[in-house]
């Protein structure tokens, strides 16, 4: 090959690496490449028409408008994925991604938030939510170092549904009710006897006479269709159940920051949005059970309902007692509770 040749060839193949380097430069100012998508499962445990699930499927939708499509959320309802008892410690070791516990099934793992669970007078859902909130805040307690809490809510606060009429305290002595968590000492109290067993349960129970009835908030009558069994409401406005949506913490610290504060920015309006559903919703169930399963609702006197709360009383004096013992500072928990439920109430 003559010296002209080889210089044709030198410049050709110049010609082609400046090419090639022009094409990746003009590739890295067309913009970076396509975010990746953020794909993240749900745990939860109870039925999917259920109040903790209508939440879970309202939140998906609302992260996945919010990020653009970004993220994608697959929902797990009815304990397909995990059950109510091993929701925590699932997530904690990444079964799921995000889940949904009520923390009453686990009264002495979750000592601070379960205090609103205490008969203080929390009126509704949407108001215990905004204390429960209010108290996880404030406290950020250990148990849930190892997770991200996503949001925090609260069932209405719980009555008596029965299959026979419960009109004074005397009548619900030596009943057999379905309850779980706090409420245990709260029907200790009253004389009644706690059944525990989870609520999928206890349509059968109630079929075969194993309890009379449930210790509730009333949204059940008409999601578990406990109105063509339980013929009987007695208002009894007592105790909430607290829940938690919490995230692995890993899968939380590799989310994108963008998608982290749409989901930080929407824990506080998820907390009340559930309150107010819930509170929506047990309005509802309570309207369709007199008038579809002609329920009847049994409302205490002012003197009646004295008295179921008056045995109530020493309830939360032990737990002060208790959980200053176990170095908490029990005294302040429930004066925080009692002032974000007038602070709430208020509004």
């Amino acid at each position: 090959m003559n010296n002209s040749r080889i210089a044709v060839v030198i410049a050709l193949a110049l010609l082609v690496l400046l090419a090639s380097g022009c094409d990746k430069k003009s590739g890295s100012q067309a913009g970076p490449s396509p975010a990746k998508a953020v794909k993240l499962t749900y745990a939860n445990f109870p039925p999917a028409p259920t109040f903790p699930c209508v939440q879970m499927e309202r939140w998906k939708q609302e992260v996945e408008k919010r990020t653009g499509g970004k993220v994608t959320i697959e929902t797990y309802p009815g304990a397909t994925l995990l059950d109510a008892k091993d929701m925590m410690d699932g997530v904690i070791a990444g079964q799921a991604d995000i889940g949904c516990l009520c923390m009453s099934y686990q009264p002495g793992r979750f000592a601070v938030t379960n205090a609103t669970s205490l008969p203080l007078g929390i009126p509704n859902a949407k108001v215990g939510s905004q204390v429960l909130w209010d108290l996880y805040n404030k406290y950020k307690p250990e148990e849930f170092k190892d997770v991200k809490v996503l949001t925090m809510f609260a069932t209405a606060p719980s009555n008596v549904m029965s299959r026979k009429p419960i009109r004074t305290l005397e009548d619900v002595k030596g009943c057999a009710l379905r309850a779980s968590g706090g409420a245990a000492e709260i029907l200790a109290a009253w004389g009644a006897n706690l059944v525990g067993m989870p609520m999928s349960d206890t349509p059968d129970a109630l079929q075969k006479g194993a309890v009379q009835g449930l210790f509730s908030s009333v949204e059940v009558l008409k999601d578990f269709k406990f109105a063509e069994l339980c013929k009987f409401v007695t208002l009894t406005d007592t105790v909430i159940y607290p829940f938690a949506v919490v995230m692995n913490k890993a899968k939380w610290d590799s989310l994108p920051s963008d998608v982290q504060k749409v989901m930080e920015d929407l824990a506080a309006e998820q907390c009340v949005w559930t309150g107010q559903y819930m509170d929506s919703h047990c309005a509802e169930a309570l309207d369709w059970s007199k008038k579809e399963q002609q329920v009847e609702v049994i409302t205490l006197s002012a003197a009646e309902k004295a008295k179921w709360d008056e045995s109530l009383a020493p309830i939360t004096a032990a737990w002060i007692a208790a959980n200053t013992a176990k170095g908490l500072p029990a005294a302040q928990i429930v004066a925080d509770i009692k002032a974000s439920i007038a602070a709430h109430a208020a509004k």
